[in-house]
């Protein structure tokens, strides 16, 4: 029974602890920057974000505006419900995110994450779609 152990163990290590450490990295990072649009931090939020996006928005200020202006459901929106999650061959990752607006409606939004040299993870991007249905 412990030699059984031992080796599902081994498995888990070998084929999904990398997977799921990265699933949890990247989760933590969103959420992370999730709770800064809730208290209202831009600074915190724009933290999160990887190089290229803070290119593209040089200050916290403007990085909030465009999220208020253009990804309104993620910034007010509640009860995030992690989705789908994988690891792209090129080492980047996606998650989706289920969120609810003000007005009920449901949304999508699938970021996609890199990790940077010193070992965090950092959102490059959010694609932000309407849902069909429920997100949960």
């Amino acid at each position: 029974m412990k030699r059984f152990v031992i080796g599902l163990l081994a498995m888990f290590l070998a084929f999904g602890g990398p997977a799921l450490a990265d699933a949890g990295a990247a989760r933590a990072t969103i959420e992370g920057q999730l709770e800064a649009f809730r208290e209202g931090d831009a600074a915190a939020a724009y933290s999160f974000a990887a190089p290229s996006i803070k290119r593209l928005f040089p200050t916290p200020e403007r990085f909030i505006r465009m999220v208020q202006r253009g990804y309104a459901p993620v910034y007010e929106g509640n009860a995030p419900v992690f989705l789908r999650s994988r690891r792209l061959e090129d080492g980047t990752f996606e998650q989706e995110v289920g969120f609810t607006d003000r007005a009920g409606q449901s949304w999508t939004a699938l970021y996609t994450l890199a990790r940077q040299p010193d070992g965090t993870w950092r959102i490059t991007g959010c694609h932000l779609r309407r849902a069909d249905g429920p997100t949960i």
